[in-house]
């Protein structure tokens, strides 16, 4: 029985945590509109998901070493960062702190020993899953400036706004090198060029709300939310026509890296509308969590087959 747990779980690919971000900012998002039941359907959902990886890459470093190490150089495993602050960040609107701090410290911990492995072994020319190194450090000043203002910490509070900056420089130094002929190519993970604009745009938001804490000007906050969220909404519309030219209907565990995009570019226009008190933009995030639903459904569906038909060649391996 351990042998066959053993070789399922080398089935689960680095980048699995993305199933968790995807799953967690479409709960975050479903918080704002009024469907709140679904909301903690797949909260719920996204908690078992992220101790099901928790304990599938712990046993991996303590038992399987150097899978471990393989995996933990390449950008996909970035994921586990920001899944982790994904998901804190929606038990932080729970209001479930202590947990949410756990969840930063532990995510912190794991981007400063993640980042340098995967920049050691950095190649060009970029792609979307690239795009992780901006996504994975925004998830940490969402989560953290979430933290800080629900705990009034203005340390805090400056650790997210180095963090947004980090994330803003991160996003610039992978797109000077990315392969635009992704938009035709790519297999999912393409759109995380816009998605990584998309939780930007919400740490702005978030920093914007947290600018007494800050002692800034929310109004530069504020707009530079508004121009990122514009820059993401562009991303959203070339990468959705893409997807309506070059159609690639086939599953691949990459496409929960379109789930989060689509999910998080609608999350960020709800949280932007609200805290900017703009109706118009919080009206189109709540138009478009719903195909990003439909999205999550059916990767879901494909994620199901894939481990349902590798759970049946690992029992048929002798």
């Amino acid at each position: 029985m351990n042998g066959e747990l053993d070789r399922f779980a080398s089935t689960v690919p680095p980048g699995a945590g993305a199933a968790v971000m995807g799953t967690a900012i479409l709960s975050t998002g479903m918080a704002g509109v009024p469907v709140l039941w679904l909301s903690y359907v797949l909260v719920a959902i996204a908690a078992v998901l992220w101790l099901a990886l928790a304990v599938l890459f712990l046993t991996r470093l303590l038992v399987h070493r150097a899978r471990w190490v393989a995996d933990a150089d390449v950008p996909p495993s970035l994921t586990g960062v920001a899944g982790t602050c994904v998901l804190g960040t929606r038990l932080t609107i729970l209001g479930w702190l202590p947990v949410s701090v756990a969840l930063l410290a532990l995510a912190a911990a794991l981007w400063l020993v993640l980042l340098p492995l995967v920049l050691m072994h950095w190649k060009t020319p970029t792609v979307g899953v690239n795009f992780l190194l901006c996504v994975s450090t925004q998830a940490l000043a969402v989560l953290a400036a979430s933290v800080a203002i629900a705990e009034q910490l203005r340390w805090l509070a400056i650790v997210a706004g180095v963090l947004f900056l980090a994330g803003l420089v991160a996003y610039v130094s992978v797109l000077v090198t990315f392969d635009f002929r992704q938009v035709a190519l790519g297999v999912g993970d393409h759109w995380v060029a816009g998605g990584a604009l998309a939780i930007s745009t919400l740490a702005a938001t978030k920093l914007y709300l947290a600018a007494g804490l800050l002692g800034v000007s929310g109004g530069v906050l504020r707009v530079a939310a508004l121009v990122l969220w514009a820059l993401a909404a562009g991303w959203y519309l070339v990468l959705a026509v893409g997807e309506a030219i070059w159609r690639r209907p086939h599953y691949d565990v990459r496409r929960w890296s379109t789930v989060f995009p689509l999910g998080m570019t609608a999350t960020a226009a709800i949280n932007l509308g609200v805290a900017a008190q703009l109706p118009g933009i919080r009206t189109a995030g709540q138009v478009l969590i719903w195909p990003a639903l439909v999205v999550w459904a059916a990767v879901a569906y494909g994620a199901a087959n894939r481990l349902r038909s590798a759970a049946l060649d690992v029992r048929g391996t002798p």
